[in-house]
């Protein structure tokens, strides 16, 4: 089970932090990711980190103002979002894929577990 928390109504330019708990078995043989939906598109990828946090990935249009990281010990994931345009508005999602060290995937095929989402909206 993967659930989110941290999403809200924001002005662009604002900062938001989501954060995933998971109870999953053993958190550190997932690699985890944040995707997202915007209304009227598909599910698209936003971010990863490998299993043991040493690796990270990002989608072009988040780079530089997302940051992803994990605790192991809490079995949590966060994404920290700065300066945030509408754009980005959408439910984000946290997603866990058993896999191997390192590995970093980013096709939302790969997953295993979801969470139910978070609604982040970016508005004047």
């Amino acid at each position: 089970q993967l659930v989110e928390s941290g999403g809200g109504l924001v002005q662009p330019g604002a900062s938001l932090r989501l954060t995933c708990s998971a109870s999953i078995g053993t958190f550190s043989d997932y690699a985890m990711a944040w995707f997202r939906r915007a209304p009227g598109k598909d599910r698209e990828f936003v971010a990863v980190i490998s299993r043991a946090g040493t690796r990270t990935s990002y989608a072009s249009s988040v780079k530089g103002r997302f940051s992803i990281s994990r605790d192991n010990r809490l079995s949590t994931v966060s994404l920290q979002m700065n300066n945030l345009k509408p754009e980005d508005t959408a439910v984000y999602y946290c997603a866990a894929d058993y896999t191997v060290t390192g590995a970093t995937p980013s096709d939302v095929a790969r997953f295993d577990y979801w969470g139910q989402g978070t609604q982040v909206t970016v508005s004047l």
